[in-house]
């Protein structure tokens, strides 16, 4: 993770706090931006900037810019817009310095005091941002919702008025939520007061995939874990990759304050998206300073990577096969690999028998959240995503397999191919000879 509260042990002597946004009052990345010595690294490992020439790339939208804005008159450069907030220049860095932190906050600057309130750009973003306020809306009346925006003059529309590109098909609603199978269900199947979880399920495994959710549940609850479903808003990450910070910012507080009550009921955090856990894990403590901030990113774990550290998962998948499935061409998304859990589920796959997980490659997916769904970034979104299409036709695989709900919209779109879940193959490897028809 970045970390700005870590400077040299030279700048550290000398740093006297300075206010260099001053919209960002409790905010100084100063000892941060001098840790950058223009390595460019952070450049070669951009995703956008590699196929985009226009965009000047995450050292000029981090550390230079705020370099720059130590001059009064110097605004923030609106090609920060362009950035995709895949975060790979954070992981890339030598230096530890907290670029996306100085892209989320120059975002959010530009945002604020550059564009216009009424402009199509804002309205779309905000519309973006905001998935988690729309989706109940169509989840009420989900086959109606499939229909319309499954139609191509809705498509068409979009792009036309709102700038949503018309090339992609917007995902499924479910007939059914996971809050509201979880309700029907009666909550939680097992009591355990010294294992318990805190599910973070986010919003698209609640509206558009519950089969994720699902499988999750019955994984945990195998390995005799209570399950808790706290009440929860959006992790924030499309609004952090589209400027909304004071969105973010309410979605967070609200997340923060209902996991901590879940810390203190004994709980640890889990989420099955890659992108929720790293927005909790690093852009919450990175951005803001609610009470319990600290203690939820460092309690809040992937679905996977917490079986594999508490629980002997390799051992109970040892010899274990599945049906239904075939072998998979495996994307470790951006916001994984930023967690060091790119190699995880390859390696767990490894040991069922009856399917692979073939690994794609290192590659950007090029979707990046809301980036790809944007009519000005469709085809840099999908120049960027062509070696991975690429990797997955070579592959000796029909079936895609990714833990991140966007990447798996460009895998699909990109191939054609099925997108599944590692947590829905977890599943169907525990339960092979006992579903739950629940």
């Amino acid at each position: 993770m970045s970390d700005a509260d870590n400077p040299t042990d030279d700048a550290s002597d000398e740093f006297e706090p300075i206010q260099v946004f001053p919209e960002a009052e409790e905010m100084d990345l100063r000892p941060g931006a001098d840790n950058c010595y223009k390595c460019s690294t952070c450049d070669t490992n951009c995703p956008v900037a590699e196929v985009d020439d226009e965009f000047p790339g995450p050292k000029f939208q981090g550390p230079e810019q705020w370099r720059l804005k130590r001059q009064d008159d110097h605004d923030i450069d609106e090609s920060v817009m362009k950035c995709s907030n895949c975060m790979r220049c954070d992981s890339a860095c030598p230096s530890s310095v907290p670029l996306s932190q100085m892209h989320n906050t120059a975002r959010g600057e530009y945002v604020e005091n550059h564009m216009s309130k009424f402009s199509r750009e804002y309205v779309r973003n905000r519309i973006l941002a905001n998935y988690r306020r729309l989706a109940p809306l169509a989840a009420t009346f989900p086959r109606t919702a499939n229909f319309v925006m499954g139609l191509s003059i809705t498509r068409w529309l979009g792009e036309k008025t709102l700038g949503i590109t018309s090339e992609r098909e917007f995902p499924a609603f479910a007939t059914e939520t996971f809050r509201d199978w979880w309700r029907k269900r009666g909550g939680a199947k097992v009591q355990n007061e010294d294992q318990k979880i805190a599910y973070f399920h986010g919003c698209y495994s609640n509206y558009n995939t519950p089969e994720v959710a699902k499988a999750l549940v019955r994984v945990y609850e195998h390995f005799g874990y209570e399950v808790l479903v706290p009440p929860q808003s959006c992790s924030g990450t499309p609004m952090f990759a589209n400027g909304m910070l004071e969105d973010a910012r309410r979605a967070a507080e609200t997340n923060v304050r209902e996991l901590a009550a879940a810390l203190e009921d004994g709980a640890d955090v889990i989420a099955s998206c890659s992108s929720c856990s790293m927005s909790i894990r690093q852009e919450y403590p990175e951005l803001f300073d609610f009470e319990d901030t600290e203690d939820v990113a460092a309690n809040t774990w992937d679905a996977l990577e917490y079986l594999r550290v508490h629980e002997d998962l390799e051992g109970e998948l040892e010899g274990a096969s599945v049906e239904g499935f075939d072998d998979f061409a495996y994307h470790a998304p951006c916001h994984a690999r930023n967690q060091g859990l790119d190699g995880q589920t390859v390696e767990l796959l490894d040991v069922i028998d009856g399917v692979d997980a073939h690994d794609v490659g290192d590659s950007c997916s090029g979707i990046s959240g809301t980036y790809g769904w944007k009519a000005e970034n469709y085809e840099t979104s999908m120049k960027i995503g062509e070696e991975m299409f690429d990797h997955m036709d070579t592959a000796d695989a029909e079936t895609g397999l990714t833990e991140c709900p966007t990447c798996s919209m460009q895998m699909e779109h990109g191939t054609g191919y099925e997108i599944r879940h590692p947590l829905e193959v977890l599943e169907a490897a525990l339960f092979s000879d006992r579903p739950e028809t629940a």
